[in-house]
């Protein structure tokens, strides 16, 4: 058991390391990880976006000076820490070395290396809807009441990273249910743990309360940008699609603990996987929100595979190398759409040539267009051109206009890159009304004469408010056509009459009511 933990170890060690040899240093910090950041500068209990946990580590990362190292290593160190814990459940299932390599093939060549690569919610997810199940599972082969606290603490924990962990927990609890399993509903320490996972929401959840809850306004705008794209059968498809490589061991576990004897104790998990399923897909949620329900399917099908191929001898031998011979070749390609393993230009012809990109769909953004790039690769690219043209422009004024300049963004890519790489150029605070940073606007604009904005709008200069500066000049623009943000014009408006400043003043006071529901009343259509 020592040497197998020995390798349970170092192949978390492994899962920490390996997307920093794999991902190519050319890129940039994602859009969304420019947004986290951001957020760390403004500590709360909430975000429009998402709960505060995730901004605990940014301020973090920003106190460790902000490099890409140091943001990519959060989702890396728990997407092993979710290694481990899967690990954990395979060997005290009585799996050996070869269940426990199993288990870790889908952390590699599934649709983790991504999502443990972006500083994202997501890999706090994943990790805390591993941990809930895992306090269960471990309670059902010790009967140690401490597991059930461990489930409540990662449902309070796993609510303030993100709320797709009701989703989960709904499952778990309709699977406890049909089940009927007493050994945990007639136990008060679950319901106690259950109690101390809500106490640990609860500063989120009245920050939610007091802000007129944000989050529904910001569920609406996905509903209405987004998620309305997302057709149901399509979301099915993914969920093979996203583990195809170990598909044959996600499958094997969920049919064990639903069908088979040993795995009677954790039917309530088989459930889980079902309702969570469903829920979601009713939901019209995206393909990924359900990738925390798979990793303790994976250790219970590693688990079993490794059972029954030693059981068969020579031929579970062959079949063990079928296995790996299919994880290695279809996880290869799998590789190649996780990471940008090579600079945008050279991803981009590999993409064109291969066209395994543009079948798989990965090439298709939120627009349901295809690009040369995928868009999470494209929302990685010209921050930093961006922010130079900036500068660029801003120290070119006299000491008298950069005082009363005012730094406005359209999008909060663009306001957390100006920020971000800033610095640099002794660039001001940049402000934006859009996502959270609408949060953090002042709530009076009389000191600015000027605007510099960033917009990628390619028709700002046709908007009647333009009249209403003394000045307009188009000073540059984003020019890298793999990135998101091409085109995206940096613009200078020089002296607003009276009547812009006042609806100005008015749309962001606006903005702010839209996220309020106290403020903007009954829902009456789209936001």
């Amino acid at each position: 058991m020592k040497r197998e933990r020995r390798l349970l170890y170092l192949l978390a060690v492994l899962k920490i390391i390996l997307p920093y040899l794999i991902q190519n240093p050319i890129w940039e910090p994602h859009r969304d990880e420019l947004l986290y950041l951001a957020e760390a500068r403004h500590m709360a209990w909430g975000y429009m976006e998402a709960p505060p946990l995730l901004s605990l580590f940014a301020w973090l990362t920003n106190h460790l000076g902000g490099s890409l190292m140091v943001i990519k290593l959060w989702p890396s160190l728990f997407g092993a820490l979710t290694f481990l814990l899967t690990g954990r459940i395979v060997l005290m299932l009585g799996g050996r070395w070869f269940a426990l390599l199993l288990a870790f093939l889908p952390f590699v060549f599934g649709a983790y290396l991504r999502m443990e690569f972006l500083f994202q919610p997501n890999f706090l997810d994943i990790f805390f809807w591993t941990a809930m199940a895992y306090g269960l599972i471990r309670f059902k082969l010790t009967g140690k009441t401490i597991n059930l606290y461990l489930a409540g603490v990662s449902l309070g924990l796993g609510m303030l990273s993100k709320y797709t962990m009701a989703f989960y927990a709904t499952g778990l609890l309709g699977g406890l249910l049909l089940t009927w399993d007493k050994s945990i509903l007639r136990n008060r320490h679950f319901y106690y743990g259950l109690g101390l996972g809500l106490i640990i929401w609860l500063p989120n959840l009245i920050w939610e309360f007091s802000h007129g809850l944000p989050i529904v306004y910001h569920m609406r705008t996905l509903e209405n940008y987004q998620l309305k794209n997302i057709n149901r059968v399509d979301f099915l498809k993914s969920q093979i699609l996203l583990q195809l490589p170990t598909l044959y061991l996600w499958i094997t576990g969920l049919c064990w603990a639903a069908f088979s004897k040993k795995g009677n104790p954790f039917r309530f998990i088989a459930w889980a996987y079902i309702i969570t399923i469903a829920l979601l897909d009713l939901g019209h949620a995206k393909d990924y929100y359900s990738q925390g329900a798979y990793p303790v399917l994976f250790a219970f099908g590693a688990a079993a595979i490794e059972a029954w191929t030693t059981k068969i001898k020579a031929p579970g031998l062959i079949a063990r190398c079928c296995m790996l011979a299919f994880t290695l070749f279809i996880g290869y390609f799998a590789v190649t759409l996780s990471l940008p393993f090579l600079a945008p230009t050279d991803l981009a012809a590999y993409y064109a040539k291969s066209d395994l990109a543009r079948k798989m769909g990965t090439l298709r953004w939120e627009d349901q267009e295809d690009h040369p790039l995928p868009q999470d690769f494209a929302d990685m690219l010209s921050w930093q051109e961006m922010t130079m043209k900036v500068a660029n422009v801003y120290n070119h004024l006299d000491s008298a206009e950069k005082r009363r300049i005012l730094l406005f963004c359209d999008n909060y890519g663009e306001a957390g890159a100006v920020n971000y790489y800033g610095t640099q150029y002794q660039l001001p605070t940049c402000y934006s009304d859009n996502a959270s940073f609408l949060y953090w606007m002042p709530d009076s604009f009389d000191g600015f004469e000027d605007l510099l904005l960033v917009t990628d709008d390619q028709e700002e200069m046709q908007h009647p408010f333009v009249k209403e500066f003394q000045s307009v000049v188009v000073c540059d623009s984003v020019t890298n056509p793999l990135a998101r943000e091409y085109g995206t014009l940096i613009i200078l408006f020089k002296n607003p009459n009276q009547q812009f400043r006042e609806q100005f003043q008015q749309k962001i006071e606006a903005d702010k009511n839209k996220t309020d529901i106290r403020r903007r009343g009954p829902h009456k259509g789209p936001i």
